[in-house]
């Protein structure tokens, strides 16, 4: 409990203790003046509880924030207290009442708060456990020397030691050392990953045993923990459209209420109706209390909040309120192939030569595509295992198809089956690739004209991505991939995922062309969301509805581009995601909902002399209370 929530607390027992102790004094003992003793008394809870309220509405005069619930507190509490004033001991019967019951809003009304402030807490504790990752200092190795530093101070190149117990600070390259990580703060995953030398390890993650000796790759502002502490500050700034709504409403809402409240005090008694003035302003001052919207003002934004927070739990980090919103209302999900649908880990599944040997035909693939870059290049590097015994000369890109380059001599070429029919050279089929081709892709080696082989690269597709689709399909959402693979390969992939629609041979300006033809096709109130992961996809990312970036494995610029972050490249979070958004909006609609019938009712009673002070206050306090302990709901994390 913070210091601000047990002095909220302290003043809440007192206030609390003064007016049960009240309760029990005969205040018309003290005869004429009965009424005057009793407002003094009540003063005491009631300022002690209410300061921080009448400070500020006070305030919000001169910010331009007249018309809030702080307002309509104030008025309606400080009118009772009038009322009590200016009660004469003869009809003291009617009116006398109305200090205490000023004193029991303002009470209730902080219990409320304090409620708020606990459950705001808990939902903010979870999302900052994301910023606990934040690395006080780095251990650099300079000149033979380890000497601890601020992780700004490190360059790129630069070797860090990490020890056990201590937090990664900086994304690298394993140079030295093997342990066992914990990225349960990054990714929601409680397994340790194993890691030793050559494996890449992201800032946040704290090792366990052993010590690592790194090889940093980013500066700290470009690191993973740099770019989630960035992240968090976004979200915080940014809200959703039915919390503006709510906030936009209360600016409308507040100053008609208060002038139906003048309204009901002053034009009845000057029209003749029954009762006399002082009961219509007590009528009036019920109005007021009923009506007061901070029910929702309070209940709203923190149900978005707790959305936030639960997601965060899972590994799952929503840059803002807006795009939990337009999650809960998806109708279309387009995914990546590669790296989204599939781990983006090529490996050599299958080598069939002809003329050659199996190592001859992976050699010349290998020697080839050595400077490529590329993933499948370097699949064929890595089965090769070694560095080639001699260097390609002459080697042309040819984009889209393959390579060409010399190799001892023999002009080489390697490439799929564009390359191929470029070339004027004959394929021949093998009916043993059509198992291994099913999640992968054929590189076909030609030497001097003359067909040599093909090797056989998989990428395989991921554990949980068919429940995903099956699971989304469920719920009424068009599932499409894109690819920029060829048509036969992502073909059989999208049919073995069940896929919708599939779209194969796209370049970065294709996929966003496609894109914009599905966001010019959809239903207004129709949210489209794109999953991805490369770099070619953080246009497409930037120009769907949603976009969802995996955030482990994912460059730096779609997880720049992206709305929603998922730490861990697990597929199956996508609909975990979806289905915490639609339980958080369900959850405001049941809050916005509850707070129109009871205000309808209570505000109707009140107009005509039918609601008491404790039913205003229920309208008020109570359907906060209750709201706040129903946006509570929200907080809790789902299973998948």
């Amino acid at each position: 409990m913070t210091k601000k929530q047990k002095k909220s607390l302290i003043c809440i027992s007192i206030s609390a203790f003064l007016y049960a102790v009240f309760q029990f004094i005969n205040f018309e003992s003290f005869g004429h003046y009965g009424y005057l003793v009793e407002a003094a008394c009540y003063f005491f809870p009631y300022i002690i509880c209410g300061a921080g309220l009448l400070r500020k509405a006070f305030l919000n005069i001169f910010s331009g924030r007249i018309f809030d619930e702080n307002f309509l507190m104030a008025v309606a509490t400080i009118g009772a207290f009038s009322l009590s004033l200016i009660s004469t001991h003869g009809d003291h019967g009617h009116a006398h009442s109305s200090a205490g019951e000023a004193a029991i809003v303002v009470i209730l009304y902080r219990i409320g708060t304090f409620f708020e402030s606990i459950a705001t807490e808990r939902s903010r504790r979870s999302i900052s456990e994301l910023v606990d990752i934040l690395p006080e200092y780095a251990n650099l190795l300079k000149d033979g020397e380890l000497i601890t530093v601020d992780p700004e101070e490190v360059e790129v190149g630069d070797i860090i030691i990490v020890k056990a117990g201590e937090k990664i600070p900086l994304d690298g390259i394993i140079k030295n050392g093997q342990s066992s990580l914990n990225t349960s703060a990054l990714t929601g995953e409680s397994h340790p990953l194993n890691v030793t030398a050559g494996d890449r390890v992201i800032s946040g993650s704290i090792n366990i045993d052993g010590v690592l000796e790194i090889e940093v790759e980013t500066e700290y502002a470009s690191s993973t923990v740099g770019k989630i502490v960035e992240l968090i500050e976004e979200a915080s700034e940014k809200k959703a459209k039915r919390e503006s709504f709510i906030t936009r409403f209360a600016a409308i809402y507040t100053p008609v209420v208060v002038g139906a409240a003048v309204i009901l005090a002053v034009l009845p008694p000057l029209l003749g109706a029954e009762g006399g003035f002082i009961e219509w302003v007590e009528r009036s001052l019920s109005f007021l209390v009923s009506a007061c919207p901070c029910a929702l003002v309070i209940s709203v934004p923190l149900a978005f909040f707790g959305g936030m927070g639960a997601a965060s739990k899972k590994g799952i980090l929503i840059k803002g309120a807006g795009y939990l919103e337009a999650l809960s209302k998806m109708r279309l999900c387009i995914f990546d192939k590669t790296g989204t649908l599939t781990k983006g880990s090529f490996r050599v599944t299958a080598i069939h030569p002809e003329k050659i040997t199996e190592a001859e035909l992976l050699r010349l693939a290998a020697t080839a595509e050595y400077y490529s870059g590329h993933p499948i290049s370097n699949s064929l590097i890595a089965a090769y295992g070694k560095t080639p015994e001699v260097k390609a000369e002459n080697i042309m890109e040819l984009p889209g198809a393959g390579l060409r380059a010399d190799i001892e001599g023999n002009q080489i070429l390697v490439g799929n089956d564009r390359l191929m029919k470029l070339e004027k050279i004959s394929i021949h089929e093998c009916p043993h690739c059509n198992e291994h081709s099913l999640t992968g892709s054929t590189v076909h080696i030609a030497m001097n004209g003359e067909y040599m082989g093909h090797i056989v690269i998989s990428d395989e597709i991921k554990e949980n991505a068919a429940d995903t689709v099956k699971e989304l399909k469920a719920l009424g959402i068009h599932t499409v991939m894109m690819s920029g693979d060829n048509q036969k390969t992502t073909e059989r992939i999208a049919k073995q995922l069940n896929i919708d629609e599939y779209y194969a041979a796209l370049l970065p300006d294709g996929k966003v062309t496609l894109a914009e033809k599905f966001m010019s096709e959809k239903g207004i109130n129709e949210v489209a969301c794109f999953v991805g992961d490369g770099i070619n996809d953080a246009p497409v990312l930037m120009r769907a509805d949603i976009g969802i970036s995996m955030g482990a494995m994912g460059s730096d610029a779609a997880i720049e581009a992206a709305d929603i972050v998922i730490m861990d490249d697990d597929i199956s979070k996508v609909k975990l995601a979806h289905k915490i958004a639609k339980r958080t909006l369900g959850i405001v609609s049941q809050n916005i909902v509850f707070f129109i019938l009871v205000k309808s009712i209570v505000l109707t009673l009140s107009a005509f002399g039918y609601a008491p002070m404790w039913l205003a206050i229920f309208a008020d306090v109570g359907v906060t209370i209750i709201e706040i302990l129903n946006s509570t709901r929200a907080m809790r994390a789902i299973k998948k």
